[in-house]
């Protein structure tokens, strides 16, 4: 029942407009209620009335039209300049309207008979307009609830500015795992043709299939981690067509695949990069293990291969990993707090070990029908 709740709410999408005018009735009448003290409720409605479409013009002024048109593209003296002009229109606009419709209603319905208030309204008016205790005062109720509202439009403003950039850079890191894959397969492809080997046809097919899941099955954020895992038992299978008898893979999957998501293609850079530096490197008998795991929704895979002969006196790491890089920047970004990478470079074995937790797809209630 709750989650078929939590479903439909999610599902409710409220026109921007309709937003927009519940945020202001909000602030209206938590503004008159907070000014209700002086006076009361209704007279408090009533002016309130009159001073909102000010600070509602001046907040748009600002949050639509100065920041991003001036503010964002470093044009910080015309920043200035602007918020300095609106900032004075608007308490001068507040002034008059206070001087013409506010103060006299509060007069007249407040019965006040203070010597003192009645001889300050008979000032001359622009006297009244430029008192210094009442600008303070409007500068104040001005600027109370708009730089509280600018703060959340900001705020609003840098997240979403950085949520593009980090979308941007996700997208750009997938997409380096395409030509970064193709270029390795085709080296694949090419070794076999120049042996003019009757298996480039079925290395071709593969291929193609892997390809048609890249191109049109890995454009959303996740995919099913049963399709992602199928996938990379086809890339092992075109591995193995290539290197026949001399390689020896072992792999084992254990748990539920089902209703499980993941970030598409964050497997692949692992097992290639075993191929590429564990088996290409090295001549003679080489071997893989790749193991997963899966129990609720914690993943865990790990993969282990032969690590290439280095020369003697030779301690640096094998070249290339730029697959390595670009999926530990991928889980940075993406698996921040739930994934953790561990990788072991020792003399005759290159292991990596993958814990992550991952998305469970919400499988609807079934609800049983008593006759």
């Amino acid at each position: 029942m709750y989650n078929q709740l939590d479903t439909r709410l999610q599902n409710i999408k409220i026109p921007r407009v309709y937003q927009h005018l519940m945020f202001w009735a909000v602030v209206y009448i938590f503004v008159a209620g907070l000014y209700s003290v002086q006076t009361n409720f209704w007279v408090s409605m009533r002016n309130n009335l009159y001073f909102m479409p000010v600070q509602i013009a001046y907040y748009y002024a600002i949050a639509y039209w100065v920041i991003p048109k001036y503010l964002f593209v470093k044009q910080y003296l015309k920043f200035a300049l602007l918020v300095l002009l609106l900032v004075i229109v608007s308490l001068i606009i507040t002034r008059v309207i206070a001087i013409v419709f506010v103060n006299p209603h509060i007069i007249r319905v407040m019965n006040i008979v203070s010597h003192d208030a009645l001889e300050a309204e008979q000032r001359p008016f622009l006297v009244k307009l430029f008192d210094k205790q009442s600008m303070v005062n409007a500068f104040k109720g001005v600027n109370l609830i708009i730089g509280f509202v600018l703060a959340i439009k900001l705020f609003k403003m840098w997240y979403e500015r950085k949520q593009a950039a980090l979308e941007a850079e996700l997208s750009a890191l997938k997409a380096q795992v395409h030509p970064h894959f193709l270029f390795n397969t085709l080296n694949n492809l090419y070794a076999l043709s120049l042996d003019g080997s009757p298996k480039s046809p079925q290395l071709i097919l593969g291929l193609s299939d892997i390809l048609r899941y890249m191109l049109y099955e890995c454009n959303a954020n996740e995919v099913h981690l049963e399709r992602e895992i199928f996938m990379m038992q086809q890339y092992v299978k075109l591995e193995k067509v290539r290197y026949e008898n001399r390689i020896d893979i072992n792999f084992t999957i254990k748990g539920d695949l089902t209703n499980k998501l993941i970030a598409p293609l964050l497997i692949l850079p692992f097992i290639e990069n075993a191929f590429k530096h564990g088996t290409s490197e090295k001549t003679g008998q080489v071997w893989i293990n790749i193991d997963i795991n899966v129990t609720g929704n914690h993943f865990k895979l790990k993969i282990a291969n032969n690590n290439p002969e280095r020369e003697p006196g030779n301690n640096q790491e094998a070249p290339g990993h730029i697959g390595l890089k670009n999926v530990m920047k991928r889980l940075e970004l993406l698996y921040p707090a739930t994934s953790k990478l561990k990788i072991m470079n020792e003399d005759d074995t290159f292991l990596i070990v993958l814990d992550m937790d991952l998305n469970v797809i919400k499988q609807p209630e079934v609800k049983l029908v008593t006759v």
